[in-house]
């Protein structure tokens, strides 16, 4: 089957077309301005739907041929989300197609599964906040072992400090707060890897498909670590479903891969 993901929880967007083959065709930018709202917003929504259009003459399909759409549902930068999951919803409703939702920090830490480390995946949060989580390797992919969480770097340096364990810290976040996480001994990984992509998305999300574990469109809602923000934003500026999707909803589901 073929899946299109999509992740725009970041000032870097990307999108991907993918199989239980591999990759097919993929798209990636980087916003200029990086920061919530405003040109930020102008530039996930004049990405994603070109990017699509792209990667299907890319590689030589008709939207037709697209069997699920997978997104990412946050955290991370509220206007990003938006465009992301919206363009999800639309997609997936016209076509009626099933639709996985994913959480961004889990996307985040899948390409470094492999690490033989506690890792921490953390997204800049705005605020001078982060947000985060702890995972572990597991047979297949990653283990959530820690909820997910927001809040200042020294918070998360306190927690990894109390690890046992040598830890790894990928993501926009952790290279924000390098100083700080590196006087706890954390190792920060590349910029490579500072934000999460449609391809992990795409990798992600193919086993729940082959599984029939999706969901419908209007199931689809972002992941908010802040109350307030749930409640003025989503309710307020841009769910496809306005009425279903008002509710605050955090992906729980531990289990990675």
């Amino acid at each position: 089957m073929i899946v299109l993901g999509i992740e725009t929880s970041t000032p870097q967007s990307s999108v991907c077309l993918g199989s239980e083959h591999g990759i097919i065709a993929q798209a990636s930018a980087v916003s200029p301005h990086g920061a919530a709202g405003g040109p930020h917003a102008r530039a996930h929504g004049a990405f994603v739907a070109p990017a699509i259009r792209f990667c299907l003459e890319q590689a030589g399909l008709e939207l037709e041929a697209v069997s699920g759409v997978a997104v990412s549902l946050g955290p991370g930068l509220f206007t990003g989300m938006r465009v992301g999951i919206a363009t999800a919803q639309t997609l997936a409703h016209a076509r009626r197609l099933p639709v996985v939702g994913l959480t961004s920090l889990d996307l985040l830490a899948f390409p470094v599964r492999h690490a033989r480390r506690l890792i921490v995946a953390a997204l800049d949060a705005r605020r001078g906040e982060l947000f985060w989580a702890f995972y572990r390797s597991a047979p297949g992919g990653i283990q959530r072992v820690t909820d997910l969480r927001v809040g200042s770097a020294d918070a998360l340096a306190g927690e990894v400090e109390a690890q046992p364990d040598d830890v790894l810290c990928v993501g926009d976040g952790a290279l924000a707060s390098r100083h700080v996480l590196e006087s706890v001994g954390a190792e920060i990984g590349p910029a490579a890897m500072a934000a999460p992509s449609a391809y992990s998305v795409v990798e992600l999300a193919l086993p729940r498909f082959v599984r029939e574990e999706t969901q419908r469109p209007e199931d689809l809602h972002p992941v908010y670590l802040r109350g307030a923000d749930a409640k003025i934003n989503w309710q307020g500026r841009g769910a496809l479903f306005p009425r279903r999707a008002a509710a605050d909803t955090v992906d729980d589901d531990s289990a990675v891969g």
